[in-house]
């Protein structure tokens, strides 16, 4: 009987840990997703809020963001298809990576870093990098 409750309680233990990461992944993907479905309306006022500080700072407004998202991630303004993957600590930071398929049927892997401010996630930036694989 003894074996039998520890195990159960490791296995709450296990239990007791996943929730949490799987709370902060969901609330990770519900920003990014908020943030592309605000590209896609092109309302970047709206998008430039899920912006973190140093961001902000950069772009100083949502137009100036906006047309740097036009210009220099296309794949992210109008994405035709979203697929998150896997949530990842790298150096400190959470990175979020998202395949993303644009128009054209070209697949990119987006890195996005996220940063925890106020008890809020913000996106503190993205890299892109083409993906070679189809529906990756």
């Amino acid at each position: 009987m003894r074996v039998f409750t520890f195990f159960a309680a490791l296995a709450m233990v296990g239990f007791l840990s996943f929730a949490p990461a799987q709370a902060q992944n969901s609330d990770i993907e519900s920003v990014i997703g908020a943030q592309i479905d605000s590209f896609l309306k092109d309302d970047f006022e709206t998008a430039f809020t899920f912006a973190a500080p140093n961001i902000k700072e950069i772009f100083r407004t949502p137009e100036r963001f906006g047309v740097m998202v036009q210009r220099g991630y296309p794949m992210v303004h109008r994405p035709a298809e979203v697929i998150f993957k896997d949530l990842r600590e790298e150096d400190g930071v959470l990175q979020q990576y998202v395949s993303i398929m644009d128009g054209q049927g070209q697949y990119y892997i987006a890195r996005y870093s996220m940063a925890q401010i106020d008890g809020r996630w913000q996106i503190s930036g993205v890299s892109i990098e083409r993906s070679p694989a189809v529906g990756v």
